[in-house]
């Protein structure tokens, strides 16, 4: 298991039956048989997928007299949105500045066309003559 929380939570987030019970979660707490139902796998399964989820400090189990209502817990999804977000900001600084060379090829493709402002319209090119060559 990985030692930092990023890290963590990203392996926690790798397996789609733990974000699929990370998404039950987001609806409200849980018991581990509900929360087995939508899936063809054992609850033993399940409960493993629990325990990497709670590692990643994903999943918080409570008490209810005998019950044990598992909780969703957002700070570390919080923490690795935040450092998807930073590159996210890097993709789009990367698409001003392709937007900005587009602009400029699309402005100077313009200026190239006949009758463009500040640009004398050119006519048809005119065949050129052949030399006559005598016998």
């Amino acid at each position: 298991m990985a030692d930092d929380q990023l890290s963590a939570t990203f392996a926690a987030l790798a397996d789609p039956t733990r974000r699929a019970l990370l998404a039950r979660l987001a609806k409200g707490e849980a018991t581990v048989n509900e929360l087995a139902e939508p899936f063809s796998i054992s609850l033993q399964a399940v409960s493993k997928h629990l325990k990497v989820l709670e590692r990643a400090g994903l999943v918080v189990r409570g008490r209810d007299a005998q019950w044990r209502p598992c909780r969703l817990e957002t700070a570390p999804l919080e923490e690795a949105s935040g450092w998807i977000s930073r590159y996210t900001e890097v993709q789009a600084e990367r698409l001003d500045r392709l937007d900005e060379v587009v602009q400029g090829i699309v402005r100077e493709s313009a200026a190239r066309r006949p009758g463009a402002a500040g640009k004398p319209e050119e006519g048809p090119e005119e065949p050129e003559e052949e030399e006559e060559t005598g016998p």
